[in-house]
């Protein structure tokens, strides 16, 4: 180490490295429908994904939300817990999280180092065949598992990337498979009818594996039901086996009542806003007596109430100002941008809302407008900094023709944009700003008002 860098500037450094070699990978947008590469990584390092069990997740949207809340749950009854789950809204360490903490700097340098010649091998023996090397996902999964493996963790809250048949963290075997809502999205990949999607996502289901879904279309849960009446030891569902009895908003949050297979929570604190965080809470709850008690045991109050009550899901219908209120939300898709706005209906004061709002190139951009247009006054489009962000002036003229020219200004940079929305912004009372359509624009969002919160303190 040099004795011109302090031990945390050190290892940031080494784990910029880290992240620039595998960002030098095929990107995660680009995941190839294989599971063999992976395997054959994680064989070559012991399978460090068979050192601890697992609850695998699934789904469009709330994976994230919901494996956050599994993963608080299982934390508070004394286990050692790791979670996993993408993408990262400001620093790549977010994603691989143990004990409710994003993997510091020194593990993940030190732990790529360790498995850094065992990728390159195998980046060999695929090149060797006609294969493309390993991608950045199916190096980062493998990654994780070698992280969780070496802590060691007890239990992995596991987020799928992208489908679940052939995603890289379908080589870990789930105890219990978690359903959150099955949408469109990633269709040119996943499938074009929500069928195809759910027999690619239904892929994580393991032989006597415990499932559970949030609420489905018809066609998503025919899907789920028959591939766990194949193989599952039992299927759970919500609004028949567990489901939110009560919900009421606060300033705070909202004070939630649940029905599990196992009992009832009554009157819960929730720090967040949001009917579907509500279902997502309800999800967790299910998952984690399924993972505990085989969905027969009922958590104690306690765990449940000390859980809920520091609960939070950065991102997600956030609240980052109170003076303008600024609320951001990673909807990114058409499922989303609904939530969102059937949230800002109910979970908000009503008055004056303005959306500042990018959106990338691989979403379906002209909906989620049409769908966000009843919730704003007027947008403010900005250009997020991923690569693939649609050009502000492309997308300005996409929201011209769904909210006219006088409710539309165009703003490229999202911090300069943030900076005239507070400008334009009436004192009313329910004023907000809602920066959303990518999370992309929501981290680089997240990361100015933290450093605006360091620069203040």
């Amino acid at each position: 180490m040099s004795e011109n860098l302090s031990e945390e500037k050190y290892w940031s450094i080494k784990a910029g490295e880290v992240q620039k070699a595998l960002l030098s990978r095929v990107p995660e947008n680009e995941i190839r429908p294989r599971l063999q590469p992976t395997a054959r990584l994680a064989e070559l390092l012991g399978d460090p994904q068979k050192a601890y069990r697992v609850i695998h997740i699934t789904g469009t949207n709330g994976k994230t939300s919901t494996s956050r809340f599994i993963e608080r749950l299982l934390r508070e009854h004394g286990l050692r817990t790791g979670r996993f789950t993408s993408p990262h809204l400001v620093k790549m360490n977010e994603r691989i999280a143990i004990d409710g903490e994003a993997v510091s700097d020194e593990t993940l340098s030190n732990i790529w180092n360790e498995i850094e010649p065992i990728v390159n091998l195998v980046d060999s023996e695929l090149e060797n065949s006609g294969e493309q090397k390993l991608t950045f996902f199916e190096v980062l999964s493998v990654l994780a598992f070698a992280i969780f493996a070496d802590a060691p963790i007890d239990v992995l809250v596991l987020e799928v990337g992208m489908g679940g048949e052939w995603d890289s963290t379908n080589i870990a075997d789930g105890d219990v498979a978690v359903f959150t809502p099955i949408s469109l999205d990633h269709m040119e990949r996943l499938g074009k009818t929500i069928e195809e999607i759910a027999k690619t996502k239904s892929g994580i289901i393991k032989p006597g594996a415990i499932v559970l879904t949030a609420k489905q279309t018809d066609s998503a849960m025919s899907v789920i039901a028959a591939k766990s009446k194949q193989i599952a030891e039992k299927l759970l569902v919500y609004g028949a086996d567990f489901e939110v009895t009560a919900s009421e908003s606060t300033k705070l949050g909202q004070v939630v009542s649940i029905k599990s297979a196992a009992g009832s929570y009554l009157d819960l604190s929730l720090p967040i806003h949001g009917d579907f965080q509500s279902e997502n809470a309800a999800l967790a709850v299910a998952a984690v007596e399924a993972f505990i008690g085989g969905a027969s045991q009922r958590i104690m109050d306690d765990v449940v109430r000390a859980s809920f009550s520091d609960f939070s899901s950065p991102g997600r219908l956030q609240i980052v100002g109170r003076e303008p209120l600024i609320i951001l939300d990673a909807a990114h898709n058409p499922h989303g941008a609904n939530s969102l706005v059937r949230s800002l209906a109910t979970s908000f004061e009503q008055g004056f809302k303005i959306g500042v709002v990018s959106i990338l190139s691989d979403k379906e951009a002209l909906e989620i407008l049409r769908i966000l247009e009843p919730a704003f006054n007027s947008v403010l489009i900005t250009q997020s900094e991923s690569a693939r962000a649609i050009p502000a002036a492309e997308l300005g003229e996409l929201a011209r023709s769904v909210f006219g020219n006088d409710r539309v200004s165009i703003q490229a940079n999202p911090e300069w944009a943030l900076a005239e929305a507070k400008e334009l912004l009436p004192k009313d009372l329910g004023a907000a700003i809602v920066v959303t359509g990518s999370v992309t624009l929501v981290g680089q969002v997240l990361k100015l008002k933290q450093i605006e919160a360091e620069q203040d303190a």
